[in-house]
């Protein structure tokens, strides 16, 4: 699988490293707006992101990955791109404890050692960080970022655009509401409004209306 790489911050390094642990895919291309013109460099290329439009057109056979940690700005680039969903690769690192019944939208990634069991269903463009853990039944919509070591215990939901805190731990049945932020280190046992911030333990809603989605 030749994958495009959008996005050049931190988050694209994590995600180049899983690229690379994959044996049945190879980095081509790496696109962000800080590239002004297209040029090559150790046989791959680089330009803006506005050349991810030729390269669906002159090499179909490629992928695309939007490497993008902040959830609002990976889904502004989904959508300016406005590709099929099917153009988007979905990466799961090696070490990752995939089940063979959930199942894992377009555009995510499952990071080293995250554990995703049974009947979870993951949306598209989600993040699934380093040993974050999706139990059973757990439902992420699209452009979610589960945080490193996070744990979403069974049947939990997290709307569009939601971000679990590394370390936060939610326990089961729980809902997250679309955009909202759960702090790092925060223990969930209350619904989470939509565009709220969520800290401590338990987890007590401390902002409403944060800024979110697009």
């Amino acid at each position: 699988m030749k994958i495009a790489i959008i996005g050049q911050g931190g988050h694209s390094k994590v995600v180049r490293d899983v690229i690379k642990a994959m044996e049945d895919a190879e980095i081509v291309s790496c696109l962000d707006d800080k590239f002004k013109a297209d040029f090559f460099h150790e046989q791959i290329m680089y330009g803006p992101v506005s050349s991810a439009k030729s390269i669906a057109v002159d090499f179909p056979e490629v992928k695309f990955f939007v490497a993008i940690g902040n959830n609002t700005v990976r889904k502004k680039i989904v959508e300016s791109l406005g590709f099929p969903e099917e153009f988007y690769a979905t990466l799961i690192h090696p070490t990752a404890q995939v089940s063979g019944q959930s199942m894992i939208g377009h555009g995510s990634v499952v990071m080293p050692c995250a554990v995703v069991n049974s009947d979870a269903q993951l949306g598209a463009h989600a993040i699934i960080n380093t040993c974050a853990v999706v139990e059973h039944d757990s439902k992420i919509e699209n452009f979610v970022h589960i945080s490193p070591n996070a744990t979403l215990t069974g049947n939990v939901t997290v709307r569009e655009g939601a971000q679990i805190g590394a370390s936060a731990t939610v326990i089961p049945g729980m809902e997250i509401g679309e955009w909202a932020m759960v702090g790092a280190g925060a223990t969930v046992i209350h619904y989470i409004p939509a565009n709220s911030t969520a800290v401590g333990v338990p987890a007590i809603v401390k902002i409403k209306e944060v800024t979110g989605g697009v």
